[in-house]
């Protein structure tokens, strides 16, 4: 599969999960966090026992780097962003080329959103 086809099917895999409520840990339909939205979406297992709100980026790059994926200096659809929506908290969302999908807590669900990332990107991971 070329990388335009996998980036495809990552986009395609977390548009279909816009809607889904948000629910911290939450790994099926029945309820997503950030993590289980970019394990879902890339076909990965996600971590366990996790907390986002440490701002441990090293940690987060370790788990990252344990699903297979790697760092890349320019993000695009299918890629993750990690990024930092506060001073010590991380979130990931999955780039679509036009905007991103991601679990939102405040919005209690999973949305797409357009354009740029509202929050600093600390780096772009690849599968």
């Amino acid at each position: 599969m070329s990388g335009e086809e996998r980036a495809a099917e990552v986009v395609a895999a977390a548009r279909a999960l816009v809607g889904v409520p948000f629910r911290l840990h939450g790994r099926d339909r029945d309820g997503l966090d950030c993590v289980g939205v970019a394990a879902l979406a890339l076909g990965r297992a996600a971590p366990r026992g996790y907390g986002l709100r440490s701002g441990d980026t090293a940690k987060a790059a370790d788990w990252l780097k344990a699903a297979g994926l790697r760092p890349v200096v320019e993000g695009g659809a299918g890629d993750l962003a990690l990024v930092r929506p506060g001073p010590l908290q991380l979130h990931l969302m999955v780039g679509t080329g036009a905007g991103f999908v991601h679990a939102h807590a405040g919005l209690r669900r999973v949305v797409e959103m357009p354009g740029e990332s509202p929050w600093p990107i600390i780096g772009w991971w690849r599968g």
